[in-house]
C-alpha cells in the first residue's frame, strides 16, 4: 500500500512538472510572439512615420504679387506635407543662380525667354513648370500722356537683357511706333529696326534701375511690378500696352532633375487654383492677368 501511494505521488509529481514545462513554453512562444507583434508594429509606425515625414520646398522669388501667390499657397501644401519655404531675393540674377545650384528647389520671377536666356548662357538646365500670370508690360511717362506727344528724338528707357529688348521693341511693333524686320535669331534687337519715324533712341538700362529713370528720361518701358512702387498701374496710366497675347507670362520654373517631382507639381496645382485666380483678378486686375 505504500509502495502504491509513493508511485502515485511520482506520477502526480512527474504529470504536474510536465504541465509546468508546458505552460512555461507556451508563455515563452506567447512572449516571443508579442515581441515579434510588437517590432512589426514599431516598423510599421516608423514607416508611416516616413511616409508623412514633412518634405521641405524652398522657391526663390522677388517682389508682389509673386510672393504674394507663394504665400497664399502655403496652407494648401502644408495639407500636403509640404513646407515651402520662400526665399526673397534682391535682384534678377540670383533666383536663376540659386536654382542652377540647388541652392533653391524651384524660382518663381521670369517669363521663358528670360529663363532660356539664363541657360543658353550658363549651360544650365532650367525648364519651366507653369505659366502663372501675364505682367501687363506698358509705355510710362511723368510729362506725356500719349506716344503722339513724345517729341521727335527723345529717349525711351528700356530693359537691357536681350529678352527683354526683345520684349520690349516687339510692344512698340505692335503699336506703330516703329516697324521690325523678320526676326531670324532667337531675339529682336535694335540691328532689327527697319522704320523708325520719330527717331527714337532706345536706352538699355538694367531691369532694376527702370523705375528710377522715370523722371529722367521722355517713356519707360517696363512691367507692373517696377510700375507699381510708383504709383502706376496698366490701365489707368500707362501709353501703351501688350496685353496677353505673347510669350511672357510669370512662370514657376525648377530645373530637368526635379521638375517631375510630387512637391513641384503640387506647387504647381496650387498655383493655378481659383484662390489664386480669385486673388489676381480682385487686387490687381490688368496689373497681373492670370495665364491659367
Amino acid at each position: 500500500m505504500k509502495k502504491y501511494l509513493l508511485l502515485t505521488s511520482m506520477a502526480f509529481a512527474v504529470l504536474a512538472g510536465c504541465g509546468q514545462e508546458q505552460e512555461n513554453t507556451d508563455n515563452g512562444e506567447t512572449q516571443d510572439g508579442n515581441q515579434d507583434d510588437t517590432q512589426e508594429q514599431n516598423e510599421g509606425t516608423e514607416e508611416q512615420n516616413q511616409d508623412e515625414e514633412e518634405v521641405t520646398l524652398k522657391v526663390a522669388s522677388l517682389i508682389p504679387p509673386m510672393t504674394e501667390i507663394l504665400e497664399l499657397t502655403e496652407p494648401k501644401l502644408a495639407e500636403e506635407g509640404i513646407d515651402l519655404q520662400i526665399e526673397v531675393l534682391s535682384d534678377n540674377i540670383q533666383p536663376n543662380t540659386a536654382l542652377a545650384n540647388e541652392e533653391v528647389d524651384a524660382n518663381f520671377f521670369q517669363h521663358v525667354p528670360y529663363m532660356e536666356e539664363y541657360n543658353r548662357n550658363n549651360d544650365a538646365n532650367l525648364v519651366p513648370v507653369e505659366e502663372i500670370y501675364f505682367a501687363n508690360y506698358g509705355v510710362y511717362s511723368e510729362e506725356y500722356d500719349s506716344m503722339d506727344d513724345i517729341p521727335e528724338g527723345s529717349v525711351i528707357a528700356i530693359a537691357n537683357d536681350p529678352s527683354n529688348v526683345d520684349r520690349s521693341l516687339a510692344l512698340l511693333d505692335q503699336h506703330g511706333v516703329i516697324t521690325l524686320d523678320e526676326k531670324t535669331g532667337s531675339y529682336y534687337s535694335q540691328s532689327d529696326i527697319i522704320e523708325n519715324p520719330n527717331d527714337f533712341t532706345f536706352e538699355e538700362v538694367d531691369l532694376l534701375m527702370l523705375a528710377r529713370m522715370y523722371d529722367d528720361v521722355p517713356a519707360v518701358l517696363m512691367t507692373p511690378a517696377y510700375a507699381s512702387p510708383l504709383g502706376l498701374t496698366p490701365k489707368s496710366d500707362a501709353l501703351l500696352t501688350e496685353g496677353t497675347d505673347n510669350e511672357f507670362a510669370i512662370t514657376l520654373v525648377a530645373r530637368e532633375d526635379n521638375v517631375d517631382s510630387d512637391a513641384i507639381q503640387k506647387l504647381a496645382e496650387a498655383m493655378t487654383s481659383d484662390e489664386v485666380r480669385e486673388f489676381l483678378e480682385e487686387n490687381y486686375e490688368e496689373t497681373a492677368i492670370p495665364a491659367f
